[in-house]
């Protein structure tokens, strides 16, 4: 079976890699070949050199895409079939065991991809958003960022991949769905305390002022039925301009947070459209939804990994001889995304109609128009393309293409 199974890996990590550079590829040629004319249905509303903007910035951004794509099949053919993995397992195996040589495995791979990630993550920080006038990162706060996220993902990560390792070792037959239900368990948690006890440490949340804007928004939060734990607006001018608007944490620990950079450029009637379409999310179920597919996603791969983990063929298949829960584990995640990658127009599709189901809810609730033209104004000031290549949309984009989705809303428009 070994022979067969690193054949099925190099043809499906040999295609994946190839249609996700032909899709780079045909989407930079499409968006070029559109760069000097607006599409009709925007010519009144977006000027040329803003299109122009947006087609360049694009661009930009694939051919870095491409490069971080190869870097990545590089990175994941050394890890596995050039010997990375079986070199670090011979290196920690001799000094340590158990959880301890499980962590160390686990976290050597994170780091080793962590260090090489970073100059591509610094090129697109500090030279791509900043030729495009998106950058207002300091280079101090990019390490600040990066330390806080190093000491964070250690003081959460290291206790939970140590309950999962344990409980793989531990519960016999059954451990993936223990290790499910923690899973699950802790992924809830975490949304419930990120808003309060997480997210501060990046950034300054404030709560709305009072004025026109938190009067709108607290009467179409009663017109809907929808309770938050507080209105806030945060500092993300300090990172970027582009601009944005989330909810975030559930149950009783709901937020509404503001960009303060969508706020200095929509009025109170354009903000409130975009809440609309935020709480249309919630009102048909969105949230749950996805939420109820990530669980039923992992209990399916982590069932998967529970049949593969004491097949030999799958470790020496990927390159590696040794054999235990820590190496499953690594193997599993590090190949996953390449037998999964055909379904990213499903999941694409399944965002769309929800993006889709949420405007209509908007245009409900507030103005079609109001929320048309705060759209408007996000595609200018984030340089959103308005031509994307459709094929590479279909992969990759979680919301309709532009036209479309102004479309939509012009039907849905209220007669005067």
């Amino acid at each position: 079976m070994t022979p067969d199974f690193t054949f099925i890996f190099l043809l499906f990590f040999g295609l994946t890699v190839a249609v996700r550079l032909w899709l780079k590829l045909r989407h930079i040629r499409f968006v070029a070949a559109h760069r000097n004319a607006v599409p009709a249905d925007f010519a009144e509303r977006i000027a040329l050199p803003a299109h122009q903007k947006a087609a360049d910035y694009t661009v930009d951004r694939s051919k870095t895409a491409i490069v971080g794509t190869l870097i990545e099949a590089v990175v994941l053919l050394t890890f596995t079939l050039g010997g990375g993995l079986a070199a670090l397992h011979d290196f920690w195996s001799l000094r340590l065991d158990g959880l301890s040589y499980g962590l160390t495995m686990i976290f050597s791979v994170m780091v080793i991809s962590g260090l090489i990630d970073l100059p591509l993550s610094l090129y697109s920080q500090f030279v791509i958003e900043a030729r495009h006038g998106f950058n207002r990162m300091t280079l101090g706060l990019f390490i600040t960022d990066l330390l806080k996220q190093t000491l964070l993902g250690v003081a959460i990560g290291a206790p939970v991949i140590a309950a999962v390792l344990w409980l793989m070792g531990a519960m016999g037959q059954y451990w993936w769905l223990y290790v499910w239900l923690f899973w699950s368990g802790f992924n809830l948690l975490i949304m419930f305390v990120y808003p309060t006890w997480i997210a501060p440490l990046f950034n300054k949340f404030s709560p709305l002022e009072d004025g026109e804007m938190k009067s709108r928004i607290e009467a179409l939060l009663t017109r809907c039925g929808f309770r938050s734990s507080g209105l806030f607006v945060m500092d993300g001018s300090k990172r970027s301009s582009h601009g944005n608007a989330y909810f975030t944490g559930f149950g009783n620990n709901k937020r509404i947070v503001f960009f303060d950079t969508l706020l200095s450029r929509l009025e109170p009637p354009e903000v409130e459209a975009v809440l609309a379409h935020e709480l249309g999310h919630f009102r048909k179920k969105h949230v749950v939804k996805r939420l109820v597919l990530m669980f039923a996603g992992s209990l399916g791969f982590l069932w998967l990994l529970g049949q593969l983990i004491d097949t030999p063929w799958f470790y020496t298949g990927l390159g590696v001889a040794a054999q235990n829960t820590a190496l499953a584990l690594i193997l599993f995640f590090l190949v996953m995304p390449v037998f999964t990658f055909p379904l990213g127009p499903l999941m694409s599709q399944l965002s769309r109609r929800h993006e889709f189901e949420a405007d209509a809810y908007a245009a409900q609730h507030a103005a079609a128009s109001d929320l048309i033209r705060a759209l408007v104004k996000l595609y200018q000031d984030n340089a959103s393309t308005l031509t994307p290549d459709p094929l590479h949309s279909l992969f990759h984009d979680s919301h309709p293409p532009a036209a479309q989705r102004i479309a939509h809303l012009q039907l849905q428009e209220k007669p005067a």
